[in-house]
């Protein structure tokens, strides 16, 4: 009743009523009124409406206005932290100097306050959201707190007065117990609804979660509220079930219940079945998940996995496990005890509504809430999981959970406080496991039927989506802090089953070889298979190992080793494995190997651990090294292309492979690992194993044919080259075997240098980070910038003359490719093989530059570092007989040219001999085991040293080879010759019982014979096992054709005699080494060479080292021996050495061809193209050459032919015309107008040419007649027609041919035929147009140039009858009415056509200017304007004055004479009035003037408001072409008297009162020719009637302060007088082929006068003036005209006098230097024309336009907002800057490309996107290129790449 009667009072009174009633002591009453009146507000069932709102905001201002009560509590915000929480697409901060946690961030404003100079620090966009860290020192060091942060503002505010937040305190609970049953009401199983609609139930909400978001906003004081309400669970049990009576709120509160059951890990039914398992304790479930049997039991897919859309996956069953943990609880259902973890639950549900996680995340600030927050989202942590699993918007999800979890476990005490409490670890661990299994399926490795083991399906969802990122970015988040990672590494029961869940994913993605077909499907599953080992075990794995790196920690690793190893046993047995990998088989993933690798070289390298202590036995090493030596083998395999059939994706796998983001968490530990087994195992056996295991050991024969069971003959001699050079990096790789951090990074540092020049940024990206990448700190980055100076120099960005941009580069200095460049590092470490050939291509390049070496040079060899103690074992596998009898076979097979040996494999196994020589092995250890006869190897060398091998010679060798061999027919011709038996010759030999043919398969033998020996050895080593002899014939190849049969072949030779001999036949010298070389034996002269060099430092090592060598030598030097050529083995045979050399001659062929190739291009480039070449060789200048009066020959360049241009046969040049505004753009001021960075800053465009043309007509058009307007003023500075072309010509029907195949041919993209678009055949320049050059000669020559003396007046007279004649010129079709006889002719067809493309290449809006558009006034205006514009434009390409003369680039691109007779004969229909002719008005004094125009009708326009070169260009164009060059002249100087005296009036109109007051008096002597006289005359002829000079208001007061001297009046009549000689010089240089003489800018003007034949002294301008009648007649009359015109304003009169002709060249906006100011103003900006803000925003740069890219919004009629822009701006031109990317597009008509940007980072690199954040400055060079394309029109040109925009941009 109450609530009632307070519902209808008004709601500030009652608050206010209300508030009172609860401050007293007895609030009962109040508190009961209160509830009523909240029941009904806030009943649920009335859905949420505003209403509810208001009533509560009033309710808490307790009767003050909201916005005033959020003031005052604003007031006591005692807030410390910033706590800005934002959502996806921010622009954030990370400082990482300031960070102490990675994931730091900072908003805008609190970085931009505070103080980051020098720090490393970056720009990015949120992906997941963030909130600000400023003030939060667990994140962040205080030094980078900003201004507002650094003050501990909680000491310094007053307390919270009680009253003010007491409604709060009462409405709020309330208030969220309502959000909460709404969520409850409105959730539905995804099961029971099928139009399950949670976003609707959101909708409603929104309005009251703002709300909630608003008030925390509100600062510390309201929080504090809003925690204590969240957090109190007393208020929570009596809201949250509702009171008895309340029917709805029971319905609510039980279907919450019903949504908590199914919140537990494991649903209900399954509990029955795990509850046997939870009491087993604790660890024994995890180890049981490895693969004893009975745990693994298979289901089949039951009926709820079905429904999961996971029957897809075929045979390949499910394998569920029995879990168990030693926790139960969290597999439990939730339960809850305040509001904060319901709403939490409910955010769950609902998929982590935005604004959920923002009111989240807005309460952080406030500690008590964060701590209690931690809590129920760990308490959540597997529920929250469980959901995103289910979640078809994992990606969203996973975001937005990132988003608080990162909030929360960044911070070191909070992760370490739920880590005890919550047991947070035990949570994850568990978790992850519980994902992971409901993806596991049955382990194929190795032997299928009996395999127990079970991995991941990579085919997962789960996995192909990343669903686990989020679980797995928050567990290496929480291992970053050392307390947190020091509890995993102590506490068993979380090692055990982290080990089974890395067992997951040990052998996944198992590739098998197809040997018969191509696969049909290309599986894609490795993607996820690297990116989850990556994430979910390596990370982590990198995260443990930061904190295991002192020795107080050596037990953790030893744990770990434990562990490790106990797995990889279980492992190994799970699958069945003994000794022998299955063949074809191949997984990359081996974790647990990679766990066991990273821990022992971590132990060894930083906690003093003794690897033998972490070692097994060697049985398990022997095991453990198999499958990263499998992958070894199969990286060879792939790139030999045995596993094509298995499709480009095993490619793909084996470059990820060894990939920068990759190979430390792989290859390197793999190869690490298998160093550590060659150091620990017999080295016989390694070496055996290894080339057994690449299918090269039939080929180890000496007999020059072989069989090989497993290889096809091309593909041993990659697999052999593989096998080498993998031993070689095995022998030399020393990353973790005893290199400090600083040099293995400058190792890797110059191995990706030397492959190519690289930037900054790729550089970062290529070099493998060491740990958790996480950490976005390469360790000790301070040193990676010291290094990279160490080692490179920049290469500044440089432009090259074709417009490409390059980028800021890093090369290696001199020194690195002297001393450090090392080609195994390289091999190693690249993914492409065409990368080594380049870095070997580069090294050869600055060989010959630096004139060390000039040939072909191999792989120089490097120095290493020594190695770690712990691993000197390493160094006996270059000191074991099995390696030395292979060197020996190998070294013999190349010397006697056996097929598919090569360079490579010879340089590898000279690699391997010297690092033999330059590591010799430890004598102080006895030989292990007593050399006993039966070992077949002893029989070969005496002992192990290499050294001492190296001179050891061997006589005879028996092999087995088919019975075709060469070495059979030997055989027989010798028995032939003497019939001794030939075993009697082999038994008198020493080695008569050694069988070659035991050697050849006793590498598989001995490895057998080893492999048991190590088996047997029982623990004392010392005791032998008897070992089974190998017997010598148990291998054969079934069944193959030939028979093998047993030869003995005399070889005679020692390896140290078989270099020798390869030295000699390298050099192809005879005696190439003399006894006299050895004398002087120095091995540090031959770093650098080829293989001669190679051999040449091997031979004098071992003299230095060996005496017994040094007589070895000599001896087989001394011997010389013309050595026996070869034979060549068989025909079929062809040597490889040969092949080699073919190819280098082919090389060599090709290169000589490529440079001819290059030398044309280039000659053909500079005549073609405008690469700055001082020599004009456009067509102009052809005629000049010629003898005088010949016709002009064109080349055409389709069909070749050379010959006139004809009328039936035109030729045309080849053009492209253009729409342009750059003119209309200039200013009058050379400084560029500023980009504005602020709202206070403006560009104004009503200064520009092309407005004041626009205005200035405009006002003309208001009171003077329209047809004699259009004639007094140019149009076309904006949307003229500039028309360039390349140079060459083409016949016109050749091309209209080349158009039809063009248009056939629908490959090309980039441009439109059917627009017209086209390339030059020749030069390939981009053109839409074809202007006809007529025929006859090129230039007016011969008499046309005849000095003239006629008069003056002669020639006027002659010029005004010119002008009345009909031109004699092909006759147009519209004069064929009058004169039916005159036929069109092609040409004039031509010349037709063109007039209309050049109409249609601008809007119809830059044409029509006249009242009535069409008419024949307006398409005049437009003709002469294109005239005018190509000349104006070719002006400002010289650079704005004739200055430079005549070379220039815009010359070459200028077709001015043609087109100059195209228009003009467009020109010849419209013939001159001669009533109106403006000559006679020029050159008469008209004394009757009145009626020349009835009254109704507008007067002309004055002549001295009419614009000078237009009537120059007018009266050339109408004359009849060709014209005589003195009747040029004549018009030129009648012209000049206009402009003059034009520019007096212009003058006096500066002048301030006085001035011309004193002028007017003045007595000046009476001359024509003295400006004096005439500038009196003028100001005394304007002041007669009607004052002119009126309007001189204060304004001009100010332009004339200063006195004008008579030379600064001189100077500024030269200059408004320049711009029209300029103009006519250019046009007399087209005509008629003058030259233009180079000079100083002071001499312009009486340079241009001579030019012009203005006959003048250089002092003064008046000199040059010559009147054919009296001139102050003239001017009065001019003066008169103007002054008759009564009905014009005086102040429109003077702006039209004083008009001042001269502009500044074009200019681009001026940008600021850092691109932050501009980004941070523009990003937020909102648009203009539908004022949101863009998403992709752009920047006009030609006039500082915003606009939206792609924007929806601002479309009209189909047409984007930047095309519109672009069209209005620029007609058809538009440069644009895009804000978020940093990038500069260009919109050329209906084709767009993308610039590059003029941002560059420190490093001279562009950051497109902004994906780096780096700051960006202005690279003034690329702007000036951009200007400079602008302005000389050639985008088209020079940027390749363009598309068409389809006007969506």
């Amino acid at each position: 009743m109450m609530a009632a009667s307070l519902l209808r009072r008004d709601k500030k009174s009652t608050a206010a009523h209300l508030k009172a009633d609860l401050k007293r002591t007895d609030n009962s009453s109040g508190l009961r009124q209160l509830q009523e009146l909240l029941d009904s507000v806030l009943h649920p069932e009335r859905g949420s409406e505003p209403e509810a709102l208001e009533w509560c905001k009033w309710l808490l201002a307790g009767g003050d206005g909201f916005d005033e009560f959020c003031r005052t509590v604003r007031s006591y915000d005692n807030a410390t932290l910033c706590g800005l929480v934002w959502t996806a697409n921010f622009v954030a901060y990370r400082c990482r100097t300031c960070g102490i946690s990675p994931c730091m961030s900072l908003c805008a404003e609190c970085f931009n306050n505070g103080d980051h100079t020098g720090h490393d620090f970056n720009m990015f966009r949120s992906q997941a959201g963030g909130a600000c860290d400023c003030g939060d020192g667990n994140v962040m060091r205080e030094s980078g707190f900003c201004s507002r942060h650094r003050l501990k503002t909680g000491e310094n505010v007053p307390s919270v007065p009680r009253d003010l937040l007491l409604m709060s305190e009462m409405v709020l609970p309330r208030f969220i117990i309502t959000i909460i049953q709404y969520l409850r009401d409105g959730y539905t199983e995804p099961e029971s609804a099928a139009d399950r609609d949670l976003q609707k139930v959101l909708q409603q909400l929104d309005l009251h979660i703002s709300f909630l978001e608003e008030l925390t906003k509100m600062g510390g004081a309201m929080r504090t509220v809003l925690t204590k309400i969240l957090t109190n669970q007393q208020t929570f049990k009596e809201l949250s079930m509702g009171q008895e009576e309340n029917v709805y709120a029971k319905r609510n509160y039980e279907k919450y219940l019903s949504a908590l059951k199914s919140s537990g890990l494991l649903s209900v039914e399954e509990k029955g079945t795990g509850a046997g398992a939870t009491d087993t304790p604790a660890g024994a479930g995890a180890l049981s998940l490895l693969g004893a049997t009975a745990a693994a039991s298979l289901e089949d897919s039951s009926k709820e996995e079905d429904q999961d859309g996971l029957q897809g996956v075929g045979q390949r069953k499910r394998v569920k496990l029995s879990s168990s943990t030693k926790d139960p609880s969290i597999m439990d259902t939730l339960k809850h005890k305040c509001f904060l973890e319901e709403l939490l639950f409910w955010t769950i549900k609902y998929e982590f509504p935005q604004k959920m996680v923002t009111f989240l995340l807005n309460m952080l600030p406030d500690q008590d809430y964060k701590i209690t927050f931690t809590k129920t989202f760990v308490q959540h942590y597997a529920f929250i999981m469980k959901t995103l699993m289910k979640s078809h918007e994992s990606d969203t999800m996973s975001n937005r959970i990132v988003h608080i979890s990162v909030q929360l476990f960044s911070n070191e005490e909070l992760a370490r406080h739920v880590t005890e409490e919550c047991q947070l670890l035990d949570i994850m661990v568990t978790v992850l496991i519980y994902m992971m299994e409901s993806c596991l399926i049955k382990s194929e490795l190795q032997d299928e039927e009996s395999n127990h083991h079970v991995v991941v399906n990579c085919g997962e969802a789960l996995l192909k989506n990343n669903t686990y990122w989020p679980l797995v970015s928050d567990f290496i988040n929480i291992l970053s802090h050392q307390s947190v990672a020091k509890r995993f590494l102590e506490d068993q029961s979380l090692l055990l089953p982290w080990m089974s869940f890395v067992s997951f994913f040990q052998g996944m993605n198992l590739n098998k070889r197809e040997l018969n077909e191509h696969v049909e499907f290309e599986s894609q599953t490795y993607y996820a298979a690297f990116a989850a080992e990556l994430e979910a075990c390596a990370q982590p794995m990198w995260g443990l190992l930061t904190h295991c790196k002192v020795k107080e920690t050596q037990e953790y690793t030893k744990t770990v080793v434990q562990y490790c190893l106990d797995t990889l046993q279980m492992w190994f047995d799970a699958i069945g494995f003994v000794d022998e990998p299955a063949l074809n088989q191949l997984t990359f993933h081996l974790p647990l190997h990679r766990y066991y690798a990273m821990f022992l070289s971590k132990g060894v390298k930083c906690q003093g651990l003794d690897l033998d202590s972490l070692l097994p036995d060697q049985e398990m090493l022997m095991k453990i090294m198999v499958h990263p030596l499998q992958i070894q083998d199969c990286l060879s395999e792939i790139h030999s292309n045995m596993w094509v059939r298995n499709g480009l994706q095993i490619k793909g796998q084996a470059m990820t492979y060894v990939q920068s983001h990759f190979c430390n968490s792989m290859i390197d530990p793999d190869i690490y690992l298998l160093q550590v087994c060659a150091s620990r195992l017999d080295p016989d056996y390694f070496i055996s194993s290894v080339f057994e295991r690449f299918k090269v050991v039939d080929l180890l024969t000496m007999a020059s044919q072989h069989q090989n069971a497993v290889l096809d003959s091309e593909q041993e001699r990659p697999m052999l080259e593989g096998a080498l050079t993998f031993l070689v990096i095995l022998s030399s790789l020393r990353i973790h075997l005893g290199m400090s951090d600083d040099e293995i990074l400058r190792a890797e540092m110059v191995s990706q240098l030397c492959m190519n020049d690289r930037t900054h940024s790729s550089l970062l990206d290529l070099i493998p980070e060491n740990p958790n990448p996480k950490s976005g700190v390469v360790p000790g980055s301070c040193s990676f910038e010291e290094m990279l100076s160490a080692v490179a120099d920049f290469k500044a960005p440089v432009f090259e003359p074709g417009g490409s941009m390059q980028q800021g580069m890093y090369t290696p200095k001199a020194e690195v490719w002297e001393k450090e460049f090392d080609p195994i590092m390289v091999i190693l470490r690249t993914v492409y093989r065409r990368d080594v050939q380049s870095a070997m291509d580069r090294y050869s390049a600055f060989l010959k530059q630096s004139g060390i070496q000039t040939g072909n040079p191999w792989p120089p060899y490097k120095e290493r570092t020594p190695l770690h103690p712990c691993y000197k074992g390493l160094v006996r596998l270059l000191h074991c007989k099995t390696l030395h009898i292979v060197i020996f076979t190998l070294l013999y097979k190349i010397w006697m040219d056996h097929q598919n040996m090569s360079e490579h494999v010879l340089c590898m196994v000279l690699y391997l001999i010297e690092l033999g020589l330059d590591n010799p092995v430890q004598d102080d250890k006895v030989e292990e085991e007593p050399c006993i006869e039966e070992h077949c190897h002893d029989s070969w060398f005496p002992g192990t040293s290499l050294l001492s091998n190296l001179h050891h010679v061997i006589n005879f060798v028996r092999v087995r080879v088919p019975e075709t061999a060469p070495e059979v027919e030997r055989k027989r011709e010798r028995e032939r010759e003497r019939e001794t038996p030939a075993s009697t010759s082999s038994e008198s030999s020493t080695f008569g019982q050694n069988l070659r043919e035991a050697q050849v398969f006793s590498l598989v033998a001995e490895r057998r014979r080893k492999f048991q020996e190590i088996i047997n050895r029982s623990n004392h080593e010392a005791s032998q096992a008897v070992r089974p002899k190998s017997s010598s014939s148990r291998w054969l190849p079934p069944g193959s054709p030939p028979q093998l049969v047993t030869e003995i072949l005399e070889i005679g030779e020692s390896m140290l005699s078989l270099l020798v001999k390869l030295h000699q036949k390298l050099s192809g010298k005879q005696n190439s080494l003399s006894l006299s070389w050895l004398a002087e034996v120095d091995p540090a002269h031959h770093a650098h060479g080829d293989g001669l060099t190679a051999i040449e430092r091997i031979l004098a090592k071992a003299a230095t080292r060996s005496r017994h060598s040094k007589r070895c030598l000599q001896e087989i030097c001394g011997k010389v021996c013309p050595p026996i050529p070869p034979k060549k083995n068989s025909p079929g045979d062809k040597k490889s050495m040969d092949k080699e050399e073919r190819r280098q001659r082919a090389r060599e062929r090709q290169q000589k061809l490529l440079a001819e190739f290059a030398s044309r291009q280039k000659s053909f480039m500079e005549t073609a193209m405008d690469v700055e070449s001082p020599e004009t060789d456009a067509v102009m200048d052809m005629g000049s050459a010629e003898p005088l009066d010949s016709e002009v020959l064109y080349d055409c360049v389709i069909c070749g032919q050379s010959g006139p241009s004809t009328e039936d046969r035109p030729t045309g040049l080849v053009v492209l015309l253009q729409a342009s505004s750059v003119l209309g753009h200039r200013c009058r001021s050379d400084t560029p107008k500023r980009l504005p960075i602020t709202d206070e800053e403006h560009i104004y465009p009503e200064d520009t040419c092309g407005a004041t043309h626009d205005v200035r007509l405009s006002l003309m058009q208001r009171y003077f007649k329209d047809s004699s307007c259009l004639q007094s003023v140019s149009i076309g500075w904006d949307g003229g027609v500039y028309v360039q072309t390349c140079g060459h010509t083409l016949h016109i029907d050749c091309h209209k041919s080349y158009m039809e195949s063009l248009r056939n041919d629908q490959v090309l993209q980039g441009f439109s035929v059917d627009k017209g678009e086209f390339t030059c055949p020749l030069c390939r320049q981009f053109a839409n147009s074809v202007l006809p050059c007529r025929p006859g000669r090129g230039m007016e020559t011969g008499a046309w140039h005849a000095p003239s003396n006629k008069s003056m007046s002669t020639l006027v007279k002659e010029v005004k009858d010119l002008q009345e004649q009909l031109g004699i010129f092909p006759v147009s079709a519209s004069l064929k009415q009058r004169d039916p006889i005159l036929v069109e002719s092609n040409l004039s067809k031509e010349m037709e056509s063109v007039i209309k493309d050049i109409k249609n290449t601008t809007q119809k809006k830059y044409m029509d200017y006249g009242k009535n558009p069409g008419s024949p006034d307006n398409d005049f205006l437009f003709m002469y304007s294109v005239a005018r514009t190509n000349l104006e434009l070719e002006l400002v390409h010289r650079g704005g004055n004739l200055c430079s003369g005549g070379a220039s680039a815009a010359a070459k691109r200028s077709c001015l004479n043609q087109l100059f007779h195209v228009l003009a004969m467009h020109m010849r229909l419209y013939s001159i009035d001669s009533a109106y002719n403006p000559w006679t008005r020029l050159t008469q004094s008209m004394h009757s003037r009145d009626h020349v125009y009835c009254d109704d009708e507008r007067p002309e326009v004055p002549m001295l408001f009419r614009d000078v070169p237009s009537l120059l260009i007018i009266f050339i164009l109408t004359m009849p072409q060709p014209l005589r060059k003195e009747h040029f002249t004549c018009v030129v100087k009648v012209l000049y008297s206009l402009q003059y005296t034009q520019a007096l009036a212009a003058l006096s109109v500066r002048f301030s009162r006085e001035e011309r007051l004193a002028w007017s008096k003045k007595n000046t002597p009476n001359s024509d020719k003295s400006w004096e006289s005439l500038l009196c005359h003028m100001i005394s002829e304007l002041t007669k009637a009607k004052d002119v000079y009126d309007t001189n208001s204060e304004e001009t007061l100010v332009l004339s302060s200063s006195v004008w001297s008579p030379q600064s009046i001189e100077f500024s009549l030269q200059q408004f007088c320049l711009p029209f000689l300029r103009l006519s010089c250019l046009l007399q240089h087209h005509l008629y082929g003058d030259s233009l003489p180079g000079c100083l800018v002071e001499e312009e003007f009486s340079l241009l006068a001579g030019c012009l034949g203005l006959a003048g002294s250089a002092q003064s301008s008046a000199a040059c003036l010559e009147w054919n009648i009296s001139a102050l007649d003239l001017i009065s009359q001019w003066c008169s005209e103007v002054i008759a015109l009564s009905d014009t304003p005086t102040q429109q009169s003077v702006s039209l006098l004083g008009q001042d002709p001269q502009w500044a060249a074009p200019r681009l906006l001026h940008l600021p230097d850092n691109y932050t100011t501009l980004f941070q103003y523009y990003h937020r900006k909102s648009c203009t024309s539908c004022g949101k803000t863009p998403k992709d925003p752009a920047l006009c740069l030609v006039c500082g336009a915003f606009v939206c890219l792609k924007g929806q919004c601002c479309k009209q009629q189909g047409v984007c907002e930047c095309v519109l822009h672009s069209q209005h701006c620029g007609a058809a031109t538009g440069i644009f800057l895009l804000i978020n990317a940093s990038v500069i597009i260009i919109i050329r008509g209906h084709r767009f490309c993308l610039w590059g940007s003029v941002y560059l980072d420190a490093h001279g690199e562009e950051d497109r996107d902004l994906r780096r954040g780096k700051p960006l400055y202005l690279c003034e060079e690329r702007y000036r290129v951009l200007e400079q394309q602008w302005v000389s029109h050639t985008f088209d040109h020079i940027n390749k790449r363009w598309g068409p925009h389809y006007n969506g941009l």
